[in-house]
């Protein structure tokens, strides 16, 4: 059997990939040309600085490579996730724990999804999908200012989008978005909200939107969510009218005080947001994953055999956590990793192997899933002269159950951080060989 496109046998993609996150040292990252990239707007003209200086581990300086067949169970996994989400019997169940704001359905699908996977020693295992996810837009500079480090990277793509065209596809979604719930009217200001917008780590990624968005026609501001006003059926910042919000907060059902503006502007109708609660609660609330690896509850709604091996084998064993699971759980914890429904990023999450009684009883007192622990695979690298291991996840942002961009998280601790020499966003290459399978 064949990787499709690359004429390799499979076990020898998978091998080649595998051995260069071992072996491949090389810096691949061209400081210039990400430079150029960050800065291609003039009012960014320091952004590039700014980053190296106080983000210092946002971006590492080396490549991650994937299978093509990894590539594509990845996507395989997706479109199933897509086929179940779509079934009735699904949305009842997951918008039955739902706060109520996520039954509001006004059109829109919701931007910048991410399934996030490890690659285990059966192929990839999706860890979580998470709403308004981060990086799209720092990851495809980052990808574009990839230099050729070897030989073997020639022979490689760096995902399924042509990169060149990578902003004109994001702003379409935007487009798509504010079109599938105001049709013809037309789009004039947007605005990308999140708390304290300049306090968070990636407040240069709202920057590079906010540039995105004022080079295609429309005007834009960065702004805090208790910064807007609900007046008179409009959503207002400063009092200029905004048309869309590109909403980056973790609040995920709007619902801290500061949000109230915000949030009765998108009850009525009165904005187009996006990310929005309802696609939270579809897709990213952590209870849905006991669900997806539910065969028998998904056989009873009729998901075709085939689609439930895909969803059973490439999503880890998830559990909601009740009463009546908790000893079984506490002994056999050391395999399985906990997670609070609605954390993102990793946060209140513990390692089972590492779990204390006095963390035991913060789970059974909160809303946890337990999860069977899939440890990520590594990248080797040279940091500061020496030789470390780097954990890795993979990154799939997805609009529509499409895959845009495919990206990499490299660390050290218990999930991403941000935090590790040498570690941070990365781009993926992908081995294709299909001009030369001999080389």
């Amino acid at each position: 059997m064949t990787t499709p496109g690359s004429g390799l046998p499979e076990d020898r993609s998978e091998e080649l990939a595998r051995q260069l996150n071992r072996e491949c040292h090389c810096i691949s990252i061209d400081a210039d040309a990400l430079r150029r990239e960050l800065e291609r707007d003039p009012e960014n003209h320091d952004l590039y600085h700014s980053i190296i200086e106080t983000r210092p581990y946002l971006f590492s300086a080396s490549a991650v490579f994937v299978s093509r067949t990894d590539v594509e169970r990845m996507a395989a996994v997706i479109r199933s996730i897509e086929e179940v989400v779509a079934l009735p019997g699904y949305r009842e169940t997951v918008l039955g724990w739902a706060p109520a704001i996520a039954r509001i359905d006004h059109g829109p699908r919701g931007v910048f999804l991410s399934y996030d996977f490890h690659i285990g020693p059966d192929g990839p295992r999706l860890i979580e999908i998470n709403t308004n996810a981060g990086g799209a837009l720092l990851n495809t500079a980052l990808a574009r200012a990839q230099r050729e480090c070897c030989d073997p990277v020639r022979q490689m793509a760096t995902g399924p989008m042509d990169l060149k065209l990578a902003e004109q596809v994001f702003f379409d979604m935007f487009v798509s978005e504010w079109k599938l719930q105001r049709g013809d009217d037309r789009l004039a200001v947007a605005a990308i909200v999140d708390d304290q917008p300049r306090q968070q780590y990636l407040y240069p990624e709202f920057v590079l939107f906010r540039e995105m968005f004022i080079r295609h026609g429309l005007k834009c501001v960065i702004a805090d969510p208790s910064e807007l006003e609900y007046r008179g059926g409009r959503l207002l910042h400063a009092g200029q009218h905004i048309d869309l919000v590109y909403n980056r907060l973790t609040d995920f059902a709007l619902e801290l005080p500061a949000r109230d503006a915000l949030r009765t502007a998108y009850a009525d109708g009165a904005v187009v947001l996006t990310p929005h609660p309802r696609a939270h609660a579809l897709y990213a609330d952590k209870r849905n994953l006991s669900v997806l690896t539910d065969a028998t509850r998904l056989a009873a709604w009729g998901v075709p055999e085939a689609t439930r091996h895909i969803l059973t084998s490439g999503i880890p064993q998830t559990t909601l956590i009740g009463p009546e699971q908790h000893d079984d759980l506490w002994t056999g914890r050391r395999r399985l990793f906990f997670k609070p429904v609605s954390g993102y990023g990793g946060k209140a999450a513990y390692r089972g192997d590492k779990l204390t009684r006095r963390a035991w009883s913060e789970i059974v007192a909160g809303q946890f899933v337990a999860q069977e622990t899939v440890p990520p695979s590594e990248r080797r690298l040279r940091v500061g002269g020496e030789e470390v291991s780097l954990k890795l996840d993979l990154r799939n942002y997805v609009y529509n159950g499409s895959v845009q961009l495919l990206s990499a998280r490299l660390y050290r601790g218990q999930t991403t951080n941000f935090r590790t020499p040498g570690g941070g966003f990365a781009p993926v290459f992908i081995p294709d060989f299909s001009a030369d399978t001999d080389r």
